[in-house]
């Protein structure tokens, strides 16, 4: 094809299309370069999730509009579904790239105009970071707009633009670990700057036609794979002002509809809570993103500056992906439907969060009346907790989030429904369990908190899984393939076999007071290893008894629970 001089809307719209593609490809590639030990969907995932949301908001945006409507349409989708650190950079960048395009008028995006738009989406991306730290997608980006800017000052063509800033920023892709010792301790380059490295991709794909780069192969000069594969002892990529995930657990993230003149003190209480602060938006309405170890502190300073919503809370030491279970399960039979006994409701209700179809039926049984489908990395939002609650018959209702990132969520439900709404403060499946087991259905939500509570306290909570890269923990050294057991205390054993490692965990965790396990049984388990696992139990053990049920939940062969 002939390359293209200038771009109009629709061009645009299918660089948008291309680039939602290039991310969703490489995805799992961007991932990797994460040196957490558990599997994870972090940079790849968010960045992929941004674009979907910039795709859905131009399917509502006609064919033959101008560019400027496609521009706010791009800039306004990236805000609202903006997710994680990296997403909400990426959607500054876009929204900075959109405003310089959008002014294009019927010339459409000529060379100079497109190089004006990388650096403006670079100026503005770094303003939004109140701590900006070199070896990030803010070098990366800041890259392109120099390679784009000096091709379009020699008067060159729309490609030689595109081909400047694909190389420049290649280039600084490459040097992160220079940068960054993390990075280089890990034997990584940035994912957030790989990840908008396709974006150029995308623009050379719609200018001259060229194909989108495979999976494993970006950026050309580096086998991202490979890459994460070297992933050694790192423990994290550094946030804008250098803590490790260990240090700043958290990840809150909201909407903020707020006067713009606010916003300036707003930073200023986030800046003195934690790090990793991005704050993106305008006209009223920013997309607010820290890393913290104080939720409600976070979640306040919203409350103060306006009406935050869509609050989402990551446990950054546990994030796990489970996009995939989510997507199967949503059609489930029963799945997040209502199962009220015949006659009048009972006096409390429960709701709660599940995460696989055995684990459903469980909950059901012991007297659970709404499920929510939901994960650590794909959580259910307040409104998903209010709809389930207004859903069930009862006034009062507990809700059992079962997973630390949404019991923040939770916890706002009771302000936001004319119903008596209580949250056990359940961390896992297993202590979601132990907690019915207390559930009295005739009693009133704030006595069913309590016994509840209580009942889920008594249970030490642990998890098999298998290590997705290397790095190094208290319990020694990990290695990608290895199995590891995963308490409150973090990774306490390493194996190479499931059955291994379920027993130094055990061994670990149980005392002499605890008479009952629960294993919970999801993908990957095997017969044959739930059977050893069994009679090593009853041999060294023979006063603790086992349950086992089947879960079905993805990731986690086991989840055991100790009484």
């Amino acid at each position: 094809m002939t390359p293209r001089a200038t771009l109009g809307a629709d061009d645009l719209r299918a660089v948008m299309g291309g680039y939602r593609d290039a991310l969703r490809s490489h995805q799992v590639d961007i991932n990797r370069l994460n040196v957490y030990p558990v599997p994870d969907g972090d940079t790849g995932t968010n960045m992929a999730l941004t674009l979907e949301a910039v795709v859905t908001e131009l399917e509502g945006v006609a064919e033959g509009s101008d560019l400027a409507l496609v521009c706010r349409a791009i800039g306004h989708g990236s805000l609202m579904g903006a997710r994680g650190n990296s997403g909400v950079i990426l959607s500054q960048l876009l929204r900075g790239m959109g405003e310089r395009l959008g002014a294009a008028g019927d010339s459409g995006v000529r060379p100079e105009v497109l190089a004006d738009a990388l650096s403006h989406a670079s100026e503005l991306a770094r303003r939004a970071v109140v701590r900006p730290v070199e070896g990030t997608i803010l070098t990366v980006a800041a890259a392109a707009a120099d390679g784009a800017g000096t091709a379009a000052a020699r008067g060159a063509t729309l490609l030689d633009v595109v081909q400047g800033a694909h190389t420049t920023a290649a280039d600084a892709l490459a040097r992160t670990p220079e940068m960054l010792p993390v990075l280089a301790q890990a034997g990584v380059v940035d994912a957030g700057g790989a990840g908008f490295l396709l974006l150029l991709d995308a623009f050379w794909l719609v200018v001259d036609g060229r194909p989108l780069p495979e999976p494993s192969g970006l950026p050309d000069l580096m086998d991202i794979a490979a890459l994460g594969a070297l992933a050694g002892s790192g423990t994290g990529n550094e946030s804008e002002g250098g803590h490790r995930p260990d240090d700043l657990r958290y990840e809150v993230m909201y909407l903020l509809h707020a006067p713009d003149d606010s916003m300036g003190d707003f930073k200023e209480v986030w800046a003195g809570i934690g790090d990793s602060i991005v704050v993106v938006g305008g006209e009223g309405l920013w997309n607010c993103h820290i890393h913290t170890n104080d939720i409600g502190a976070a979640v306040e300073a919203g409350v103060d500056a306006g009406r935050p919503q869509r609050i989402r809370v990551t446990d950054l030491n546990e994030q796990v992906e489970e996009e995939r279970w989510v997507r199967e399960a949503a059609g489930a039979p029963g799945a997040g439907s209502d199962v009220e006994p015949s006659g009048s409701p009972p006096t409390t209700s429960v709701v709660a969060v599940v995460t696989g179809d055995g684990v459903g039926r469980i909950f059901r049984s012991l007297g659970v009346h709404h499920l929510v489908l939901g994960g650590q990395s794909v959580n259910p939002s307040t409104a998903d907790l209010v709809k389930a609650v207004e859903a069930v018959g009862s006034e009062e209702v507990v809700i059992l989030p079962n997973n630390k990132n949404i019991r923040p969520v939770a916890e706002q439900v009771d302000a936001l429904s004319d119903k008596t709404v209580r949250v056990v403060a359940t961390g896992s499946i297993v202590e979601g369990f132990a907690a019915l087991l207390a559930y009295d259905p005739a009693a009133g939500a704030s006595a069913n908190v309590v016994s509840m509570g209580e009942s889920a306290a008594r249970v030490v909570p642990a998890e098999i899984t298998r290590a997705v890269r290397d790095t190094t923990t208290d319990a020694g050294e990990v290695h990608e393939g290895d199995w590891i057991g995963i308490s409150r205390d973090g990774v306490v054993s390493i194996a190479d076999s499931a059955v291994m490692c379920t027993r130094l965990l055990l061994i670990r965790l149980l005392e002499e007071q605890h008479e009952l396990v629960t294993l919970i049984e999801g993908e990957g388990a095997r017969v044959a290893d739930t059977r050893m696992i069994r009679e090593w139990l009853g041999e060294e053990y023979p006063a603790v008894a086992l349950e086992v049920h089947q879960g079905g939940q993805p990731l986690y062969p086991y989840l055991l629970g100790i009484e």
